[in-house]
């Protein structure tokens, strides 16, 4: 496929980009795996509570996407409409994220106040951030294939984020806290605030909107929103992700809960510095970030629709696996996670090359760019999906009987392996069901690039 004069970029733009979901990762990730972990059994606020907080301020977060996403593509700078904002949101950004784990002496009605405060304006502050960030993929090349190749980088930088959340989190913070794991959450957290706002800004600094889109400050939301419900490839890609994103929030947010309980992980190295838990979670990454590596191959070769719906069948099958295993095969469980990793990994950049897709097809059909309100209406998407999941996983704690930091009763730890394994395996192929819908074949985009390309598009 030949791309449009002038759209290639450069390895360093692509590495700069990539940055961008790095540092987001640091925040985000820390959030899916250890958040749930880190109120009920450190912070000390219930399950229950900490399901309602996840569901309601998800919820609300949610909601704001689309409102940023319009935002945005009504912004009109030297810099551009997205970049802009990756310098001027990233110190709250960092500054918040740290608070959430600043863990003050405070009783119990204090935590779930300071609990709801902070994590409601660290949400938003995400959407602020990664909304933008989310959308510059758009238009920093009229290229499919070229979005294809700078969604890899994205994710690679993604999992890499992860990696390192996933590998440096719990003995960070047995270093920096020894037996007060609240210490060494605070110190962790300052670590990766700083981290997070320099790599925010070398995106910034690193990349270049190239697709000029016509200054939309007086069109109206309505219409916008209209072309987006009628834009059928986004729908169908609105309703997958609400599936995979419930899928592995409910996976990830009980995850420690799974190997401390189930397992039987006591936190002793059982590979150089890592627990059992902490070496599960980094080879997980490491197979995630190598199924990343492997996207282009894979897109050379199939059609992203039908690829997306391969792997993710892979990787339902691989959770569902695991509820099967006994809980002293570690060994079995490490290789399931492993080959449902590398079957997800392809899945992150797939879907947000297909979001650039639509976007497109919805300026072929339309007349009117709207980059913004896409990709800012698919994370919406998103994350109603993550508020599903995340509300889901501690109130389905709660149901099942369990009481934090306490030898579990059968009905808990039967509900936390369902959590881990069925449930969230279920969600995702509820999620390949949905994609069965999606009607916009590759060389339907390649046929859309080309016309857009020769005519002008508001």
């Amino acid at each position: 496929m030949n791309d449009p004069q002038g759209s290639s970029l450069s390895f360093k733009e692509k590495v700069g980009y990539g940055m961008g979901d790095t540092a987001s990762n640091f925040f985000f990730q820390t959030f899916n795996i250890f958040l749930l972990y880190y109120y009920t059994d450190v912070f000390g606020i219930s399950a229950a509570a900490v399901g309602t907080l996840f569901f309601v301020s998800k919820l609300w977060d949610a909601i704001n996407d689309p409102v940023m996403g319009a935002v945005a593509d009504r912004t009109q700078t030297r810099w551009g409409k997205f970049r802009p904002y990756l310098l001027w949101m990233a110190v709250p950004y960092g500054v918040m994220g740290y608070l959430m784990f600043a863990g003050p002496d405070l009783d119990d009605s204090g935590k779930l106040v300071y609990a709801w405060v902070t994590y409601s304006l660290m949400m938003m502050l995400y959407t602020s951030i990664n909304v933008p960030y989310s959308a510059l993929m758009g238009v920093m090349t009229p290229s499919s294939r070229q979005r294809t190749l700078l969604s890899s980088y994205r994710f690679v930088g993604a999992f890499g984020g992860g990696l390192l959340i996933s590998m440096l989190v719990r003995p960070l913070v047995q270093f920096f806290g020894a037996e007060d794991e609240a210490a060494g959450f605070q110190v962790t957290m300052a670590i990766f605030a700083v981290a997070s706002v320099v790599m925010f800004w070398l995106t910034f600094a690193w990349t270049k909107e190239r697709v000029v889109v016509a200054d939309e400050s007086s069109s109206r939301l309505s219409d916008d929103l209209r072309f987006l419900a009628q834009n059928r490839p986004w729908v169908v890609l609105c309703f997958a992700a609400i599936f995979t994103l419930t899928a592995i929030a409910l996976k990830n947010a009980v995850t420690i809960h799974f190997f401390k309980y189930y397992v039987g992980d006591d936190g002793s190295p059982v590979f150089l510095f890592f627990d059992m838990t902490t070496l599960f979670m980094t080879i997980g990454m490491l197979a995630l970030i190598a199924g990343v590596a492997c996207t282009k191959w894979l897109t050379d070769r199939f059609d992203k629709k039908n690829l997306l719906i391969v792997l993710s069948l892979g990787n339902a099958a691989c959770m569902l696996a695991l509820y099967f295993v006994p809980a002293d095969q570690v060994g079995i469980m490490m290789l399931l996670n492993i080959l449902g990793s590398l079957c997800a990994g392809p899945t992150a950049p797939l879907v947000w090359a297909m979001y650039a897709d639509v976007a497109d097809y919805g300026a072929w059909r339309f007349g009117r760019r709207t980059t913004g309100l896409v990709f800012s209406a698919s994370m919406f998407a998103q994350k109603f999906g993550l508020t599903i999941g995340a509300g889901l996983s501690g109130w389905l704690l709660a149901v099942f009987g369990y009481v934090a930091n306490e030898v579990q009763s059968g009905t808990a730890l039967e509900g936390i392996r369902l959590l881990f394994t069925v449930i969230p395996s279920v969600v995702a192929l509820a999620n390949v069901a949905v994609l069965t819908f999606y009607r916009l074949s590759d060389a339907q985009v390649a046929q859309i690039e080309q016309e857009l390309a020769a005519r002008p598009v508001g």
